[in-house]
Formats: C-alpha cells, structure tokens, sequence
C-alpha cells in the first residue's frame, strides 16, 4: 500500500515488564486489519548472541523461528498475534551486533580505521533494522526496543533511533513511548512525574516520543492526558491509556478504542480506516463465553515462572476457545512428584501435559505422572523431553528394562532409549548448536496423529539434542508404543502414541509455536477436546 516502508520505534520508561510486547503486537494487528503489510522485531540489549543458552529462570521460554532462530519469548506474542511466520531478522541482540561488527574488523573491512560505537555500532543497528522494511516485503516494520529508557545498554538503540528519524524523515520514522502512571494509594491519585522524567531521558539521547502509551490502573482523566501533552511535547490525542486488561488479546480492542492506530497512521502520513477484526472478536468471544471448563496439569520444573512455558500456556488458550471450553491450567513442580503423591496431585485432573526441558533435575517425577496417566487412561500430551519421559516409562514399566533412561541424564546407562542425535556427537559449543527449525514429519495414516492433523505430511519446530533410539524401536512396538511419525530424511521418530488409551500421544517437537488466534494448533486443540470428552465421562460415572 505504501511506497516507502515506515519505520514505528517502540520504547520503554520507568519500568521493565510494562508489556512493550503486546502494545507492539497490538499495533501491528490494528495496521495488519487494515490492509498494511506489518511485521515486528525486536532489539535485545543483553551481550548473549541469542537466549538459547539462557535459562528459562532468567528470561523466559526461549521461542524459535521456522528457520532455527532461537529468539525472545515476544516473537511468540508477534506471531500469535499476526498469524505471520517470523524469522532470524526479526529478533537481533547486542551481542550478535558486536560480534558482526567485530568479524568485520577482523577481516579489514573498516580500512584501519578505529572502531568505535559511533558509527560502527549504530550503523550496524540501522542495518539490521532496515533489513526487513528492505526486502520490499513490507509497509510498516515495528520494532521494539528491549530494555528501560536510561539503561546504559540500551543507549547505543536509542542513538540509532535517533540518527534513523533524522535520516528517514517526516512521516517515515516515528517513537512510540510506553510508560506507567502509577497510582498512589496513601495520596488517592495518579502520578505524572515518572512518565515525564522518562520522556526527558528520552529526550537527552536526542529523540522525541510522538505517542505516549500510559499503562494504568485506573482511567486517565482528560485534564492528566492535557498535562501528559503539555509537559511531554506530544499532542493530547497521541496520549494513549493502557488500562490493565483481563487478557492480553483485549489490548487491540482497547487500543482501537483509543485510537492508537489512527494516530500513528497520521504521524506517518497514512489513510486509516475501520480494520476487519471479525476473526479476532469471534476468537474473544468463544473464549470469554465457554460452554464449559476443563483443569490440566502442566508438569514442568520452571512452573515457579509462568514465561518458561508462555507459548504452551497460549496455546491452551486458543485451542480452549476453538473447544467452547474454559482451560484451567494447574502448574504441578515435577521434582515435588513422587509414587507416594501423584495419585493426590494428578488424579482429579482431565488432563495432563509434561513439557519440555534440559537436564536431570525433576525427571523421575515426570516419568512417575506419565505412568499414573497411563494406567489411568488420563489424556496425555508430551512435548519433546516429555514425549522422551514417556518413552522411557513405557520401557521400564512394559519392557522391564531395569534402569532404561537417556544418555543425557546418565551417559553409562544399559538401556539407552533415548540418546544424543549422532549429527550432535562432535558438538561441543552450546549456543546455537541443537537441531533447530521446521522440520518434516511423514503421519502414519490410521494413527491418532494423522487424524488429529488430516494429512499424511507436516512441518514442526525443533529444539533438541536427544532422539528416540531406534534401536529399541521394534521392541517398544511389540509391547504397545506406536512410532506414528517420522522425518523422511533422517528417520528420527517424531511421534509416539499408544493406541491402547484414549489420548496418548507424545511428539519429538513444539507444537506450542505455532499456535495463534486464527490457527489454534491441531495437537492442542484435539487434547483438550479428549480432555474434555473425558471430563464428561468422569461426571457421568459419578452420577451413575
């Protein structure tokens, strides 16, 4: 639509976690419902390459892209949100642009010249910045900026803001601001001042906010917004209330009421006009609206954070609101599981799912729920190091394969079930390094997995280093475990399930990135409708 590719800066003041992420998804989805081309990024101030080697406790689930890009928990918010696949240019750290800008010295590319932040560090921001808005792909690129206003790591992001709306122009580049208007309660008001500190640092680094988006317990009266203009240098009507919502897919209503697209559409020379969000309204409205509920277990040994398992937790959400059915998630630790107390802590669920993880620490809790699922026919869904914990029960408690386990958590066992990926062998690094990415899968026709998906061939996304060994394979057969899916190029077994239970089934990859509003993923929602339907028999028999 446009001839240009506009540039929409998204930053932060006065506190982390005011939500950057779904103002910037939102945004894009109210552009998106009006015909622009969008996409989002966002820029990391940590020196990491990437969050692959970081631990869900520090900053959440670690997201990957179709193309192996191991990325920040947002690219999850982006593309649920759009329904967009993004890739390894939408998400960019300060540790992967140092490192491009020091290979560059190292091959002489910089002429003998110092190298220095300013311009060597900036330009290479702007680069990477522009490479999406280049492609010709898009209208409007939003990027978000990681990080508070003021931060010292985030200064050199805010220098090339600065230079990039000079440089792109009117109507080409522009800042939105997200900041808090916090409420003190011993005084009864909202307070201005933090927010009108935080545009003043903005404005130290050189770069004025055109919008400022306040996140607020309480609504914003007309004489704050006119203070907020005044003090602020911004127009009343770009002063954007953030009111706390009850779910973060109400935010694009809620900015649409507040006219946060049609003024950003102006300050980029922009028609707006009334965007299609039917799908997205019919999505709120199953979901706030269901015919029922259903309690699952999500069992995991980060469930202290709820962002180690962000996507799986959303992708609950979409595939309750595609069942009419209202998804009660029960956090269970795995290390607090043993045979003494899964009865107790499991046996009132409709569902369980195990999901995945790294490392030795809560296994054998996970492997303890998986058995008592089995043999109580509860639904069970199992995503990578799950689907291995099942496979591992399966050969200790059927195979009577004394001690079987995987050579990640014990690299002498006997029975290695599952074992490190031979294309993993000679790996020594670890960022970067796992099998990453969409990857085929060939269905077995007449499997569950088949029927849950409708087609014979699918594409999922990866993040592991172990894989179901296959030499095992025809003897876990033999006792009831079916191998329903599998890469067509290396043979690795992507699906288990065992036919003898009413939902059993676990999968080598993450199903819970590619959920979103408008394509609740098949695996989801076809557990929670087993969980459901076995919700109803559970009823039945007790009234019975």
């Amino acid at each position: 639509m446009t001839t240009t590719t506009k540039y929409v800066f998204v930053t932060g003041g006065v506190t982390s976690s005011l939500g950057k992420g779904i103002i910037a998804a939102s945004l894009a989805k109210l552009l998106q419902a009006q015909g622009y081309k969008t996409t989002i990024q966002k820029l990391d101030p940590y020196i990491n390459v990437d969050p692959g080697t970081l631990n869900p406790y520090e900053h959440g689930e670690c997201y990957v892209t179709d193309d192996g890009a191991e990325t920040d928990l947002d690219l999850g918010h982006y593309e649920r949100f759009l329904n967009v696949p993004t890739s390894q240019a939408n998400n960019v750290t300060t540790g992967r642009i140092y490192q491009s800008v020091i290979e560059k010295e190292r091959r002489g590319e910089f002429l003998g010249k110092t190298v220095q932040v300013i311009p060597h560090i900036t330009d290479e921001i702007k680069h990477r910045v522009q490479i999406l808005g280049n492609s010709g792909d898009y209208d409007i690129v939003i990027t978000e900026i990681g990080g508070t206003v003021g931060d010292i790591e985030s200064l050199p992001y805010i220098e090339a803001v600065r230079q990039l709306k000079w440089e792109l122009g009117e109507h080409n580049a522009i800042v939105v601001h997200l900041t808090l208007i916090p409420y003190l309660s011993a005084a009864g008001e909202l307070k201005t001042k933090p927010t009108q500190h935080s545009v003043k640092t903005l404005m130290e680094s050189g770069v004025q906010a055109d919008v400022l988006v306040c996140r607020t317990e309480h609504e914003l009266s007309e004489s704050i917004k006119v203070k907020l203009a005044r003090f602020c240098n911004v127009k009343k009507e770009a002063v954007i209330q953030s009111i706390d919502a009850s779910t973060i897919y109400d935010v694009p209503i809620l900015m649409l009421e507040e006219g946060l697209d049609s003024v950003v559409l102006d300050k980029l020379g922009l028609k707006s006009a009334t965007p299609n969000l039917d799908n997205w309204n019919a999505f709120l409205t199953r979901h706030k609206n269901p015919k029922s509920e259903v309690t699952v277990g999500l069992i995991g040994k980060y469930v202290e954070l709820q962002d180690s398992y962000k996507s799986i937790l959303e992708a609950f959400i979409h595939a309750g609101a595609a069942n009419e059915v209202k998804v009660n998630v029960e956090a269970i630790h795995s290390e607090y599981i043993n045979k003494d107390n899964v009865k107790l802590k499991l046996s009132h669920l409709d569902g369980v799912l195990v999901a995945p993880g790294f490392g030795e620490r809560g296994i054998e809790g996970k492997i303890d729920a998986i058995k008592y699922v089995r043999e109580n026919k509860i639904p069970f869904l199992g995503v990578c190091l799950g689907m291995q914990m099942a496979v591992i029960e399966f050969a200790r408690s059927i195979l009577r394969l004394k001690g079987a386990n995987s050579t990640e958590m014990d690299k002498t066992v006997a029975h290695p079930v599952i074992d490190i990926m031979e294309s993993q062998k000679t790996i020594t690094r670890k960022g970067g390094t796992m099998r990453l990415g969409s990857w085929a899968c060939n269905l077995e026709k007449g499997s569950l997995a088949h029927g849950v998906y409708g087609v014979s061939k699918i594409s999922e996304r990866h993040r592991h280093r172990y894989e179901y060994n296959n030499d095992y394979k025809d003897q876990i057969e033999a006792a009831g475990m079916m191998a329903t899916g599998f890469n067509p190029e290396t043979g690795l077994v992507e699906i288990i399930e065992i036919p003898d239970h009413p939902w059993f089934i676990g999968v080598q990859y993450h199903p819970e990135y590619k959920s979103t509003v408008s394509d609740p993923h098949p695996l989801f929602v076809a557990f929670i409708k087993a969980s459901h339907e076995y919700s109803k028999s559970k009823k039945n028999v007790s009234v019975a």
